[in-house]
């Protein structure tokens, strides 16, 4: 990537991390950068997972980006892997730099390494600068061997490999089990 550096994340990162993350109106009501021990032991966790990968983007040894793509094995679509990313954040010194598109290429290639068939992207409903199309012929795109392009678009649904689309996430309690179809009771 030319003058940007992607790499996994390190401890060292962190407060860098967590600043980006606090960074717009819903992180700063969620994130605590005053307090990184909760930080620091998910990226225990996180690294220790090799289906994880939390990375940042360094420019002149300052990270400036970070995001985390999660690749998931599963039956369904004959045995496919899927990957999600999430946790796209920019610096603000560097949003509009076409970084946020290069890091999600970045995942994009990522994936079709590791095998998948299928990239998500979360995205929360109230950001909308994130879901605006990408306006470089090179952004965000997936080539399928072919030489033929297809560009990321938003759409609530996914689609497989080379075609790559943009979810986006649901808020919910983890600890709260999701509600029952509609027509069914919950335990049914």
């Amino acid at each position: 990537m030319g003058d940007l550096e992607v790499r996994g994340a390190r401890a060292e990162d962190i407060p860098a991390i967590v600043a980006m993350l606090a960074d717009d109106p819903l992180g700063a009501q969620r994130e605590s950068p005053d307090d990184l021990s909760p930080y620091l032991t998910a990226l225990e966790r996180l690294s220790a997972d090799p289906n994880q990968h939390l990375v940042v983007a360094v420019r002149e040894g300052r990270v400036v980006g970070t995001l985390q793509l999660t690749i998931i094995p599963g039956l369904s679509r004959r045995g496919s892997t899927r990957s999600i990313i999430e946790g796209v954040r920019i610096h603000a010194d560097e949003r509009g730099s076409g970084l946020g598109s290069r890091l999600i290429q970045w995942a994009i290639d990522t994936s079709r390494h590791e095998g998948c068939q299928l990239v998500q992207l979360t995205s929360d409903n109230s950001r909308t600068d994130a879901h605006r199309p990408p306006t470089s012929a090179s952004s965000w795109r997936c080539d399928n061997g072919s030489g033929a392009v297809f560009h990321v678009k938003h759409r609530p649904t996914q689609l497989r490999l080379p075609q790559v689309s943009r979810s986006p996430a649901t808020p919910r309690d983890p600890l709260r089990p999701a509600p029952a179809p509609p027509g069914r009771t919950a335990g049914a």
